[in-house]
């Protein structure tokens, strides 16, 4: 089964496609990246339009969204929200099941350790992929975590 992993953004969304197998492999993974100069509308549609070309690139049989958390910035997080609406839209259009995950999910499934840092998750991205570096930007990283979350799902963490 194919999985394809997303952490939401709107200048960079992380993504990734890992095969779920005993061990899961990694497939591909990225960033799309939209231009700060644009309006929030073109970038947007950038984020909608180059998701749904990974999607039948990559074919993924689910797709996993990280979920919001900020602490402070409204402004970011609004945007943020804005984007993984056109993302969930995208998805969904492609008929393809919408998993989201907290990332105290990830870090528990990856970890077992709720509070687990960015360089443990990578770490640990890394170690049970058989990679030899990190994948990098951390946003992609961080959108291989996600998929390896539904990879080693459990229902406790719904």
């Amino acid at each position: 089964m194919r999985v394809m992993g997303i952490d939401p953004g709107v200048g960079l969304t992380g993504w990734a496609v890992v095969e779920k197998t005993d061990p899961p492999q990694l497939v591909e993974y990225g960033c799309i990246e939209t231009k700060a100069g644009l309006s929030q509308e073109q970038r947007l549609m950038q984020i909608f339009d180059q998701l749904g070309v990974l999607i039948e690139q990559y074919a993924p049989e689910v797709c996993c969204l990280e979920k919001l958390f900020f602490n402070s910035n409204a402004k970011t997080a609004l945007n943020v929200g804005e984007a993984r609406g056109v993302m969930k839209v995208c998805i969904l259009q492609h008929r393809l099941p919408l998993e989201e995950f907290t990332p105290l999910q990830v870090k528990s499934a990856l970890t077992g350790y709720g509070r687990a840092d960015k360089n443990q998750i990578q770490q640990m991205v890394k170690t049970l992929l058989k990679l030899d570096k990190i994948p990098q930007p951390d946003d992609a990283a961080d959108a291989v975590a996600v998929a390896l979350t539904y990879c080693f799902y459990k229902p406790e963490l719904r």
